[in-house]
């Protein structure tokens, strides 16, 4: 089964491979008056710091809250004007009404919800928002392309069960789901479709730092990429969704 650690046992690699999130995102994100110059934002699930750059970027206050020991350290020496909380979001130490912004990026399927939404419930002030958003490796509205076509039938092999929780392209089911309970109400959602130039090794890279992709088949995808000249596009998708805080 997956593997949480999985990343920080790659945390280099993770911070090379990745790609960041796309403009458009951090561009929504300003236009609905959420990356406010000098206020305080809580990004869980932190890694390797694409979101919290972002944040540190927009002139915020940030607290980083990371349970990997090796990405935690490299968010404290990246950011040294960040607080870093090594902890799960379960078990992170949040003061009370302390936050204006919350944001999970490509990280809420790790966590209990039923923990950690009244936790951020009670982080957040009044009138606050919860952002979450993931990079989707593989975007379902694009035809499948030959390299696509390799992966799947990669995945198509395995003898596991799925990842609970709603799938990554089902943005309406995450967003109902981040309302149960009554923490929270979604007030915005969106998708941003991009594209990515791959080469062999950038492949082997990224397919290694999912934490549901073996060595062997990290290596398998990069062969394909070779077969098939070296260079693939990649179509990705990136949900976003906006939840305000319940009174």
């Amino acid at each position: 089964m997956p593997d949480p650690m999985h990343f920080d046992r790659h945390a280099d690699l993770y911070d090379r491979a990745r790609p960041p999130y796309p403009a458009a995102l951090w561009e929504r994100l300003a236009e609905l008056g959420l990356l406010v110059a000098g206020a305080r934002a809580l990004d869980l699930g932190a890694g390797s710091g694409q979101a919290t750059r972002g944040l540190v970027e927009a002139g915020m206050e940030v607290t980083a809250v990371e349970p990997g020991p090796a990405l935690a350290a490299r968010l404290a020496e990246r950011f040294p004007d960040v607080r870093v909380i090594a902890a799960t979001a379960e078990e992170a130490d949040l003061p009370t009404e302390s936050f204006t912004l919350a944001t999970i990026a490509t990280a809420v399927h790790w966590f209990d919800l039923g923990v950690v939404l009244p936790k951020l419930h009670s982080a957040l002030v009044p009138g606050a928002h919860l952002t979450v958003w993931r990079n989707a490796y593989g975007d379902a509205a694009v035809a499948p392309t030959p390299f696509r076509e390799r992966v799947q039938a990669i995945v198509d092999r395995r003898d596991a069960p799925p990842r609970p929780g709603p799938d990554e392209s089902q943005t309406a089911a995450w967003a109902r789901l981040l309302e149960s309970g009554g923490y929270f109400r979604a007030s915005h959602v969106a998708e941003f479709a991009w594209s990515i130039d791959l080469d062999e090794d950038g492949v082997r890279g990224l397919f290694t730092t999912f934490s549901d992709w073996s060595e062997a088949e990290a290596e398998e995808a990069a062969r394909a990429v070779r077969d098939l000249g070296g260079m693939v596009t990649e179509h990705y998708r990136t949900p976003l969704i906006v939840l305000e805080r319940a009174g």
